[in-house]
């Protein structure tokens, strides 16, 4: 029977009947129901209970495959053991001080520079939205000058500086592909703030020459993800990073690539993947194993400033015991071997889907699988490939999308609703092979 948007709808809201009451209960209180607004998939949230292992347990009493993993986070699925230990050890003693606790800090750090090559010295945040914010203050007070650059439909948490240009839409492309202009998300950003922002195109390195060159004396730092998917999934090109490098270092302006996500690609994060070695390095989601958290880490010499006080980043969280706590736990669990099974299982799904896809000819991919995070869209025709996030919003069916996001959930696989997919270390091969089957059977429903 052919699915549609329709019947997969009343079939997610019967299925999740009681977190669709949740929703209109919350919204008498709180602006959107909940303070994130990214919890909405389709008709309303998913409420959950509680999570184990690869599972996520819901308020209407299903058990969930968790592939969304709270957006990339929960890299070693939830409650487990190493972390859990930890954190019940560690919550007895208190967790909230004016005091430095113990060298809990110290030894994240020492872990994340012994990873990351690029990484010296290392300031920790309550979220990356934070350590994105103080990265770019770092990179004008090291540099004294003023803009930054990002790419178009780059994520880089919701401050005023970058909550700009980051979700293009064909209704929404202002500019040429070449040369797109800076354009708000939301309401409340001021226009001198928009006007300091430059944009730059994904994957298009004389573009990005061009307009890197035009700005240079006023250009403090290029923000880019190695794999960026706030909307959509597009993976830069090793080729395009280097010369991306290889330009910034001339002009003088910093490099910062935000490792939110894609710190989980490996052991030394995408940017050890791809050979590349930024000034700064943005980092969070899963280095605080749940708790909330964010970093910056780069070289001694650009951290000067804020060794000698002249650039100041500080909170009243930052640091937290226990996201010290978790991340180091976290980080201690993920070995180069934990990493290369993470890598085998997302690329056994790839292949298989798109072998099975492009046998039938159908208009459906699976793509990236950097971290174990991967991508599917409909798009307008077989081997569309995508390469920025215009071509993502050009050319991706979104109701289609919405259709498989919606019908998935109902089959017992919870998924990110924007076409992603996370996986988690406690996932089974047998697990793996029911995802790639009902993946088969939905789209076959859809497209046949």
């Amino acid at each position: 029977m052919k699915i549609t948007l329709e019947s997969s709808s009343k079939k997610f809201k019967e299925t999740f009947k009681k977190s669709g009451e949740l929703t209109e209960q919350c919204q008498g209180i709180i602006p959107g129901g909940f303070s994130r607004r990214t919890f909405f998939y389709g008709p309303h949230a998913v409420f959950v209970e509680r999570g184990d292992g690869a599972y996520i347990y819901t308020a209407d009493g299903k058990k969930l495959l968790d592939m969304n993993n709270n957006y990339n986070v929960n890299i070693l699925g939830h409650n487990h053991p190493n972390v859990t230990k930890a954190l019940m050890e560690a919550i007895p003693k208190s967790y909230s001080f004016g005091n430095p606790n113990m060298d809990l800090e110290n030894q994240l750090a020492k872990i994340l520079v012994d990873r990351i090559d690029s990484i010296e010295k290392i300031k920790f945040s309550c979220s990356a939205s934070e350590s994105c914010h103080s990265a770019a203050r770092l990179a004008r007070g090291y540099t004294g000058k003023t803009k930054i650059a990002k790419m178009e439909g780059g994520y880089h948490g919701f401050t005023d500086t970058f909550e700009i240009s980051a979700h293009p839409s064909p209704d929404r492309f202002p500019g040429p592909a070449e040369r797109p202009i800076a354009l708000p998300d939301t309401a409340g950003i001021p226009q001198n703030i928009i006007d300091n922002l430059v944009i730059l195109k994904q994957n298009d390195l004389a573009a990005c020459e061009k307009v890197l060159r035009e700005n240079a004396h006023d250009l403090a730092a290029v923000f880019l993800e190695l794999q960026s998917g706030a909307g959509g999934l597009v993976v830069l090109d090793k080729e395009f990073v280097t010369g991306i490098r290889a330009i910034t270092e001339e002009l003088g302006i910093l490099l910062v690539i935000d490792e939110t996500v894609t710190l989980r690609a490996g052991y030394g994060g995408l940017q050890g993947i791809y050979g590349v070695k930024p000034d700064i390095t943005v980092m969070g989601k899963m280095i605080g194993g749940g708790i909330p958290i964010g970093a910056i880490g780069g070289s001694a010499e650009v951290f000067s400033v804020v060794d000698n006080d002249q650039v100041q980043i500080s909170g009243t969280h930052h640091g937290h015991p226990l996201s010290m706590v978790g991340g180091i736990a976290t980080m201690n669990t993920l070995t180069k071997e934990v990493f290369a099974e993470l890598d085998k299982k997302s690329s056994r799904i790839i292949n298989e889907v798109n072998t099975w896809a492009q046998s039938k000819n159908y208009p459906f991919m699976m793509y990236g699988g950097y971290g174990a995070c991967i991508a599917y869209a409909f798009t307008d025709e077989p081997g569309r490939e995508i390469k920025t996030h215009r071509d993502y919003w050009s050319y991706a069916d979104e109701e289609k999308l919405q259709i498989y996001a919606l019908e998935i959930a109902t089959r017992g696989f919870f998924p990110v609703h924007r076409g992603q997919f996370s996986l988690s270390v406690p996932m089974t091969d047998d697990e793996i092979t029911a995802f790639i089957e009902t993946t088969k059977d939905i789209v076959d429903g859809i497209l046949k």
